[in-house]
């Protein structure tokens, strides 16, 4: 018996196709074998993914056939195609780790065409192995993906903990840390909890990166706040005091303190470091006393004071308002801190 492999009618096909795909398109597995053996017109990219052309893949075709490879679309019911309708052309795969960083235009990470591997998350119970350029990444819970240049790409904190895994330069990690912060791509305390999911923060040189990604995410935020203070003309507070009962302990540290109205703002900048952390049952049992003294605790986080300050100014200048009709807070000591 023998296989037609000649092709069907020609028509305009993308440059990466899956198998599946290509039964789509009219062509038996026999007609996509012959085109890829030596002297063919297409190669194989990975397995069950064809480069309809000869010459070296592109970047954007590596991510497109890492994609491929790791989702497995359904083959496109009568009617319709892949990259249409409600199903996602790459199921729930991702680009992850320093592919998508470089999507997310980071300059600390190389660039694609660099890369040996394209790493990409799928679910944990995937039944899918590395091979070629597609590195498998395995998700206990997939996150939202966020679409760059028309591909799924991992959210920039989950993408910097997968890339923060696989490298060993302090110099390499701290970088894509700061970057992360700097440029505003996300809050340090969503990168920390990546990073501790992980469970890297066990290695010393994550730890100490952390350590200075988290002293610049809190002076990044203080100068927010600073900010949003003078621009939405709320009244000066006394800055960065320690807060203590006459004669008794001291009840501990906030960014600014209105001693007229008993007001107080905590910038929120922890990250939990441990899957036990003592430090944030201490924080917790802080503010509970601030406010059985009656002193208000407004609590602020560096990405809604980045995001949305008009609407941060309104809570503390709510609360403060609302101090003349409260029983007057007792005493207590401010001390610079």
């Amino acid at each position: 018996m023998r296989h037609d492999t000649r092709a069907p009618a020609p028509v305009a096909l993308p440059r990466v196709l899956s198998a599946g795909q290509l039964r789509a398109h009219g062509f038996t597995p026999a007609q996509a074998a012959a085109r890829v053996r030596p002297g063919g017109p297409w190669q194989a990219l990975l397995p069950g993914v064809y480069l309809l052309h000869r010459s070296a893949a592109t970047s954007q075709e590596r991510l497109h056939g890492v994609l491929l490879y790791a989702g497995r679309p359904a083959v496109p019911s009568q009617g319709g195609t892949s990259q249409g309708g409600t199903a996602p052309p790459y199921g729930t795969a991702m680009i992850t780790g320093l592919a998508a960083l470089a999507l997310h235009q980071f300059a600390a990470a190389p660039p694609l065409l660099d890369l040996e591997h394209i790493d990409v998350l799928v679910d944990r119970t995937r039944r899918l192995r590395s091979t070629g350029c597609a590195r498998i990444v395995r998700a206990q819970e997939m996150p939202e993906p966020v679409e760059v240049t028309g591909l799924p790409v991992a959210p920039v904190e989950r993408a910097v903990a997968d890339a923060v895994e696989r490298l060993t330069d302090p110099g390499a990690v701290s970088a894509l840390l700061t970057e992360a912060v700097r440029r505003g791509h996300c809050e340090p305390g969503a990168v920390v909890a990546e990073l501790n999911r992980a469970r890297l923060l066990d290695r010393p040189h994550v730890v100490d990166a952390v350590d200075r990604l988290l002293a610049e995410g809190r002076a990044l935020a203080e100068e927010r706040l600073y900010t949003m203070v003078r621009e939405y003309g709320l009244p000066d507070p006394v800055w960065n005091v320690e807060l203590r009962i006459p004669g008794g302990p001291r009840l501990g540290g906030v960014d600014a303190y209105w001693p007229d109205h008993a007001v107080a703002v905590e910038l929120n900048t922890r990250a939990p470091r441990r899957d036990k952390d003592a430090g944030w049952s201490e924080h917790a049992r802080k503010r509970e006393h601030l406010e059985r003294l009656g002193i208000t605790v407004v609590h602020l986080t560096p990405h809604r004071l980045r995001e949305s300050p008009e609407q941060q100014a309104m809570v503390v200048r709510t609360a403060l308002t609302a101090a003349c009709d409260r029983e007057p807070a007792a005493y207590v000591v401010v001390l610079p801190r």
